[in-house]
């Protein structure tokens, strides 16, 4: 079973509604069993299943942000389930307060994270206040791009919900 997303579509007619395809059923329960109802923004997300079996990309128009209202994901290179060997390695885990993180640069602050100098990359745990908090952060940076001096490529910060409920 694959929890790829692949394409998602903003709706014109319904604002701050999205459509999602996942790779197969399992992973829309998933989705729904794990994100419905949580709080990002200040909103609940509402996740049910779709009339619609498939996302087209018909009627594509510009986000207020610039962005375009449909975007395929499924090979992207942050796409975690993208074949059955890299959706292996990836534990379903539901939101929680604790975020693992991974490849980050091991010249990164230290006032924010441990330095490993005998390691190409870094990971480890960062706890939050609430789920909530976790969750907006996990939105708005996993796969920030860290660059760092003299460096040729930048590391993908990844972040996941942890196994783990507190530090």
């Amino acid at each position: 079973s694959l929890c790829v997303v692949a394409p998602v579509k903003f709706m014109k007619s319904v604002p701050g509604t999205a459509l999602v395809e996942m790779g197969d059923e399992y992973a829309v329960d998933r989705a729904i069993t794990h994100l419905n109802s949580i709080k990002v923004f200040g909103k609940r997300l509402n996740v049910c299943v779709s009339k619609q079996h498939a996302v087209i990309p018909s009627q594509v128009f510009e986000l207020e942000d610039g962005s375009c209202s449909y975007k395929d994901f499924a090979m992207t290179r942050n796409n975690r389930f993208s074949s059955a060997g890299q959706a292996s390695k990836n534990i379903i885990q539901p939101p929680s307060a604790v975020l693992h993180f991974y490849n980050v640069p091991p010249c990164i602050s230290q006032d924010h994270l441990l330095r490993v100098p005998s390691s190409k990359t870094i990971s480890g745990l960062l706890e939050f206040d609430s789920k909530t908090e976790a969750v907006e952060v996990l939105t708005v940076i996993n796969h920030y791009q860290i660059r760092i001096p003299n460096g040729s490529n930048p590391y993908t910060l990844k972040l996941c919900f942890s196994t783990s409920s507190h530090l």
